[in-house]
């Protein structure tokens, strides 16, 4: 999933950033500019933990994709407002679009994993409270029982 996420996001990503600089020449049109410099700043950070071979958590990649999609959500709503000050064409619009539904998609697969791994431990933990605290039951299940002490055979072994 991991390489197919950068490939996607390095893709979709790379006309907007090349074409980024000369929408923020128009008086008031820089904010664009800041969250597409943003938008990248999160994008090589995705990107250097793929090449580094580090493996983000669930949490990490969630927090991570949520930002991304925060990012795209702000740029696109400050260029819809602002496409005709800005000189933004409509196909950087609909890129950006298509990109945070893609980001939306890998977000909620990584929040989804979170929220497993939650209930997972959630339940490991309900667990070992039924049994007594340990999670193997260990010494006291096998001599506290309904059927008392453990009793010593009698007798030659």
């Amino acid at each position: 999933m991991a390489s197919g996420v950068f490939a996607v996001l390095g893709l979709a990503a790379a006309p907007f950033l090349a074409a980024a600089p000369a929408y923020a020449q128009a008086s008031g049109c820089e904010q664009l500019q800041k969250l597409i410099t943003e938008r990248q700043s999160i994008v090589a950070r995705l990107a250097a933990a793929q090449k580094a071979k580090k493996k983000m958590t669930p949490q990490e990649a969630c927090g991570t994709f949520g930002r991304l999609s925060n990012n795209g959500d702000a740029a696109i709503k400050f260029a819809s407002a602002n496409q005709d000050w800005c000189q933004i064409p409509p196909s950087f619009i609909e890129g950006m679009q298509a990109d945070n539904k893609k980001v939306a998609g890998f977000r909620a697969q990584a929040c989804n994993a979170v929220k497993q791994q939650a209930e997972m431990q959630r339940r490991a933990q309900q667990q070992q409270q039924a049994r007594g605290g340990s999670p193997f039951g260990g010494a006291d299940s096998v001599t506290s029982g309904a059927g008392g002490g453990m009793r010593v055979p009698q007798g030659a072994l």
